[in-house]
Order: C-alpha cells, then sequence, then structure tokens
C-alpha cells in the first residue's frame, strides 16, 4: 500500500501539529546537510517554530561564515542596497587605510596575529562592497541622465526637422512671398492694428 498524499494546510491538532514540526524539521536538516556533502557546497538554514524557538543548522562551513559570505555579496546587489545604513557601520576610508598601513607595518615585525589578518580582511571586503555598490548607484543616475538627456535631444531634432521639412516645401513650390511673410518667419501673424480715429 503507497503513501497517501498529504493535503497542505495547517494541521489543527496541537500533538499532531508538534510531531509534524519535529518530523519535517529533522527532514528538512538532514535533506540540507546531505546537499551540502553531495554538492560541495555551505548551507545554513533557520526555522522558527509557532511557539518562537529558533533551530538553527549549517554544514559545510561554519553559521557565521556563510552569514557574512551573505552580508558581503548582499552588499553588492543595489536593489538591496540602503547605503546610509551601511555606511554608518565602517570606518572612513581615510582611517581604514591607517588601519592597514599600521597593520602592514607590525606585520613586518611578525606581531600580527591570523585572526587579526582576517578581521582586516573582512573590513576591507565590506569596504569594498560598500564602495562598488556607491559606484554601481551612481553609474545608474549617469545613465538615466543621458537616457532623459537623450529624449529631449530627439524630441527637439523632431521639431527642428519638422520645421525644416515645412521650409523646404515653400522653396520648392517656389511662393517667396510665403517664406518672407512675417507669419512664417516668426510662426505668428503680425498683430492687427485699430483704425486711426477722426
Amino acid at each position: 500500500m503507497g503513501r497517501r498524499r498529504v493535503e497542505i494546510k495547517r494541521i489543527e491538532n496541537k500533538s499532531s501539529r508538534q510531531v509534524t514540526f519535529c518530523k519535517r524539521r529533522n527532514g528538512l536538516m538532514e535533506k540540507a546537510r546531505q546537499l551540502s556533502i553531495l554538492c560541495g557546497s555551505s548551507v545554513a538554514l533557520f526555522i522558527v517554530s509557532s511557539t518562537g524557538k529558533l533551530y538553527n543548522s549549517s554544514s559545510g562551513d561554519s553559521m557565521a561564515k556563510i552569514i557574512s559570505r551573505f552580508k558581503i555579496q548582499q552588499a553588492d546587489d543595489p536593489e538591496t542596497l540602503d547605503l546610509e545604513d551601511k555606511t554608518q557601520d565602517y570606518l572612513s576610508h581615510k582611517e581604514l587605510l591607517e588601519i592597514v598601513q599600521r597593520k602592514i607595518e607590525e606585520a613586518k615585525g611578525d606581531n600580527v596575529s591570523i585572526e587579526s589578518l582576517i578581521s582586516m580582511e573582512e573590513q576591507l571586503k565590506s569596504a569594498l562592497s560598500v564602495i562598488r555598490a556607491r559606484k554601481t548607484e551612481l553609474l545608474m543616475e549617469l545613465v538615466k541622465n543621458l537616457q532623459d538627456k537623450e529624449k529631449l535631444l530627439k524630441e527637439k531634432n523632431k521639431v527642428l526637422a519638422s520645421e525644416v521639412g515645412k521650409l523646404k516645401k515653400i522653396l520648392e513650390t517656389g511662393d517667396e512671398r510665403a517664406v518672407m511673410s512675417p507669419e512664417n518667419s516668426s510662426g505668428h501673424s503680425p498683430p492687427e492694428t485699430l483704425p486711426l480715429l477722426k
């Protein structure tokens, strides 16, 4: 006898719901572990139960390392970028360069630890991500401005081409009066004058 298909909806019975949650949570964690082993990938998994209890699991790399990589990658994505919030967490470029310079000087004396170098590398990666994101944002603004200018110039070009076409038609018909008349030269008819009073 085969398995019957389970309808996906909230389980009303509290004890059945808890049993299902535990089984499926463990199954999901096992699948994540298998994915990591089979494909050589790093997997981080967060599950929050209906009671608010947090379960997490990671395989491949540590949870902190996976989250750090996620944050760095997210910082490079212009759509998820909030520059003001991100730049508050980082030192200014000048301060960061001074720290790097100082650490390099310390490294020459072999007084620097691996943790310190890793921390410095992470700071540099984060700062670089923010810089790249800002550069992308500025380039996108520049492209948009250029597209707007192009649109305006095309519209002006259309108007000028239309006026040139009208003038060519007038010249081809040989109607010099139409060309010389004030109506065609300025685009407006001359103002009417009132008759003189006697």
